[in-house]
Order: C-alpha cells, then structure tokens, then sequence
C-alpha cells in the first residue's frame, strides 16, 4: 500500500518490550500512541505482538474513548489469527514469541474465539529479538538458538502443522527457521496477512481511509540515537540508504 503516507514510531531506547510487565507495556504503548496522534495520524497500528497482546485491549476500551472516538488503534494479532482456520489440516497450532506474548495467552484466546477446535501451543524464544537487533539473525551463533525453540515446541506438541512467527522480528529469522522444520509444517510470517487485512478494514471504512494522507511518504521517529535506528532500519527494510530519521523522547 505504497500509496499512503506513513508515520512510524520506534520505541528503540525501551526495547525489547517482550520481557516487561503488563503494566509497563501498556504505559509505554499508550505514550507512543498518543504522540502518533498528535502528529496527526488517524489510525495506529500496533506492529508489535507483546504491545498488541498486553495493551491494545486496554487502549481500545478504555483511553481511546476518552482521547478521541473518532480515532483508530488496531493490533497485528487478530489479523494473524484470522488466517489460522484455512492453514492447518491437524487442528494443531504452535506459537514462537517473546516471552510477553506468550505469557499473555493472547493468541489461544483469540484463537479459540474464531477456532474452538485448534490446540495451540506456546514457545517463547526471548534471544531472538536480540539476535536480529545485533544484525546476527544469519550468523552461525544462531543455529543454537533457533534449533532449541523449535525442537521444544514439537517436542510440545508433534502434531503441529502450522507454526505462527509471533513478533514482528522473526521474519528475517525464517531462512534459518526453516532448516529446523519438517516439510509438512507451514510457517506463518505475520507481514502479508497484517496488511491484507489492512487493506481491507480501509474498504469497510472510509471515515477512516479519507483521512489518510497519500502523497507516499515515509516518517521515521526514534527514542534511540539517529545512527543506531539508521543502522537497524536498513536490515528491516533493505534499503542501501538510511531514511531521514528524528530521534523523540516520549512521556
């Protein structure tokens, strides 16, 4: 959807989120959400599993209401899940997130609302976030760490068939992923399915899609140094030149 212009806030000086409390991630989250509204975004998404699975909810019910109805928060879970139904034959789901995530049980709930039938499983793999945010996401150090979570969570469960890259980190993790996976199991990057159903929630409200700007730009915030954010932004969205960067601090 290259058409419409983006804001888009890293919380970089905080992370990573997966391993804090419920609290604080709905405190941080809540910052950040009110800062993109200033900045006169209508719609946020919460491209972030544990912000998604510990403090959307919350936002949606019970700040959103008070800050401004007319606004939107979406997560990247629901999306996700939505997509589960069509993809496992066994009935039998497993889950690879941060500890956050995992804690939280968001996505058997989700899931069982839409799919009382699926068994989900639950893996936390709390090195790798840091793997890819330390550019060793295809380093040989990071067999260990991939091969470990994988086999616990078929050891878990061995009829899963469909696996769910629960962070919106893991993606550049798949090549290494799937050396680890029998054949018979598909893998569930969240990205295709999170803008799909973008996509779509846009067509179903135009009060929302008219407001967006859509001259094709791109913003970038961090609460980290410019350099580093530059540096990490180059292996999420493989560009060879760092995008224009403004480093914010948020309250």
């Amino acid at each position: 959807m290259p058409e419409y212009n983006y804001l888009y806030l890293g919380d970089n000086a905080r992370t990573p989120y997966g391993t804090r409390s419920f609290e604080v991630v709905y405190e941080f989250t809540l910052q950040a959400v009110k800062r993109l509204f200033a900045e006169g975004c209508p719609l946020v998404i919460l491209a972030c599993n544990t912000a998604s699975a510990k403090a959307l909810r919350t936002i949606q019910q019970n700040d959103l209401p008070q800050i401004d109805p007319h606004k939107r928060v979406l997560g990247v879970i629901r999306p996700t899940v939505e997509s589960v139904g069509q993809l496992t034959k066994t009935r039998h789901v497993g889950v690879l997130g941060t500890p956050g995530t995992i804690t939280s049980q968001s996505y058997p709930l989700e899931i069982h609302k839409l799919f009382p039938d699926i068994s989900v499983t639950g893996e936390a793999c709390p090195m790798w976030v840091p793997l890819v945010e330390n550019g060793e996401y295809d380093s040989p150090g990071a067999d260990y760490f991939i091969k470990q979570h994988i086999e616990a969570i078929l050891k878990k469960d061995p009829l899963i068939d469909t696996l769910i890259l629960g962070c919106t980190h893991y993606p550049l993790l798949e090549k290494k992923i799937r050396q680890y996976l029998p054949e018979t199991v598909t893998l569930l990057s969240q990205g295709q399915h999170v803008a799909e159903s973008l996509a779509d929630y846009l067509r179903r409200h135009p009060e929302i899609e008219t407001l967006l700007g859509k001259e094709g730009k791109a913003t970038f915030y961090t609460t980290e140094a410019k350099d580093k954010f530059s540096n990490m932004a180059n292996i999420f969205f493989a560009k060879k030149n760092n995008p224009s960067v403004q480093r914010i601090n948020l309250e």
